[in-house]
């Protein structure tokens, strides 16, 4: 994994980072000196585009953001003491945004290459929560699955419906799984994790329902007799008999 890769690892990344990363920049050092020791015209290519969009984007609400203002210390009455004011302007180092919300965004604007996309560089329409169709549950379903089956870490100890829904409720939020009152949506996680499961049938592998017992058979005239095996042959599904479909 190199530098540029570590910064895979961030659930969420500051307007400069983000333009930078944009840029095809590695923000590891060139966060601290591209505004104050660059000139405009020695900054990487794609970055100042990619900041005032971004800074676009956040101001008019179009891109879910942390965001703090700018602010600046002024000098009162020529005394040593000084008062904080807003700039009316974001911050760029302390305005967050996360990964996910700057990917979905990147690609409604027909941007579907570079850092912020896998080697494909295509997000699923119905996965970006920009498209007008956009159907949580359905992107909450999907996201869980990817999650669970690309980490065995998860299913450690859990049947796949208990791993599901332990993420599910631990990305609720994400996919307006909660209630107005911020308290888990129980049904909906479950509905989801019904979608999500794969294990429907689950239990033990499947064998016969019966078998022939012929060990010591005295011949009577009449068929052998027919043993059953209980629980032989029947599955035991992961509580997902009533799924709908």
């Amino acid at each position: 994994m190199d530098e540029l890769d570590k910064w895979r690892l961030c659930d969420e990344l500051n307007i400069k980072q983000a333009a930078l990363l944009i840029a095809g920049e590695d923000p590891s050092a060139s966060q601290y000196y591209v505004e104050d020791n660059w000139e405009p015209h020695r900054r990487p290519d794609g970055y100042e585009a990619g900041k005032a969009a971004l800074s676009s984007a956040v101001r008019s609400l179009r891109l879910p953001a942390k965001v703090k203002e700018a602010t600046e210390y002024v000098q009162i009455n020529d005394k040593n003491s000084w008062e904080e004011y807003g700039l009316s302007e974001i911050d760029i180092n302390k305005t967050f945004i996360l990964v996910s919300d700057i990917r979905d965004w990147l690609s409604s604007r027909g941007c579907r290459t570079g850092f912020f996309f896998d080697e494909g560089g295509i997000i699923s329409s119905y996965l970006n929560t920009y498209n007008q169709q956009y159907a949580p549950k359905l992107a909450a379903a999907v996201r869980a699955w990817e999650a669970v089956t690309s980490d065995p870490e998860l299913l450690k100890g859990k049947s796949p419906k208990e791993a599901l829904m332990k993420w599910l409720r631990e990305n609720a939020a994400q996919f307006d799984l909660t209630k107005d009152d911020g308290t888990l949506n129980e049904q909906g996680i479950k509905e989801v994790a019904k979608v999500a499961n794969w294990n429907t049938t689950g239990g033990a592998p499947k064998t016969p329902e019966t078998r022939v017992k012929t060990e010591n058979v005295v011949s009577t005239g009449k068929p052998p007799k027919q043993v059953n095996n209980c629980n032989f042959g029947k599955s035991f599904p992961d509580d997902d008999d009533d799924i709908p479909f």
